[in-house]
């Protein structure tokens, strides 16, 4: 399979890279600045999501994209719904049929009705990150576009930890422990995107991942 990354030097794009090339599936790697991306047996490409044109050919001939983008290195974060747009609008014109989206925890559900991001204790630093994220859901619930997307959110916590291969899937509901924690490595999180990739299993939706 042939997978395209959009963010693919960030954090968590680069474990979803690392993942994808272990198991041996060909990669597109993409980036504002191609020059930093370092794994061999990628094909690179430099993209500024910002700016006009670039995107259908650095995506062409891909099975899939996943797009692990965010607004927090340049404090502009409405780009991220902006880039829901643009991918919705542009992806199908590349010939490209399936999205993964990597998402946040901030418009799960922890009460019915309730989202994380509305609980007294959200981290202040992150609730920008959320509030973009939630935005760019409600583009693709509202879009007609014929791509077949999929939002994909962690777990309220994220971190670099170990792979060890498991995960549960939820919906819009925050999945939680036996002791109320919310938690995924990225190494797993990455290892539900790529097994999201391969099997195809949900359409136009949103699920969680968490331990």
């Amino acid at each position: 399979m042939k997978i395209a990354i959009l963010g693919a030097t960030g954090w968590i794009g680069t474990s979803i890279m690392n993942e994808a090339l272990n198991r041996q599936h060909q990669v597109i790697a993409i980036s504002r600045d191609a020059a930093k991306i370092e794994q061999n047996g990628v094909t690179s490409h430099s993209l500024d999501l910002l700016a006009r044109g670039g995107l259908i050919e650095a995506v062409a001939g891909a099975d899939v994209v996943i797009a692990a983008i965010g607004g927090r290195a340049k404090g502009n974060h409405e780009m991220v719904a902006a880039t829901a747009r643009r991918l919705l609008a542009e992806l199908p014109q590349a010939g490209i049929k399936r999205l993964l989206w990597v998402g946040g925890a901030g418009s799960l559900e922890v009460a019915p009705g309730v989202t994380l991001i509305t609980v007294p204790d959200f981290p202040a630093e992150y609730k920008d990150e959320a509030l973009a994220q939630g935005e760019a859901l409600e583009v693709f619930r509202q879009s007609d576009s014929p791509l077949n997307w999929l939002f994909v959110s962690p777990a309220a916590e994220i971190f670099p930890g170990e792979r060890s291969g498991k995960y549960r899937l939820g919906g819009d509901r925050l999945l939680t422990d036996s002791e109320g924690n919310s938690k995924i490595s990225v190494q797993d999180y990455a290892v539900a995107l790529v097994d999201q990739a391969e099997k195809a299993g949900h359409h136009h939706t949103r699920i969680g991942v968490a331990y």
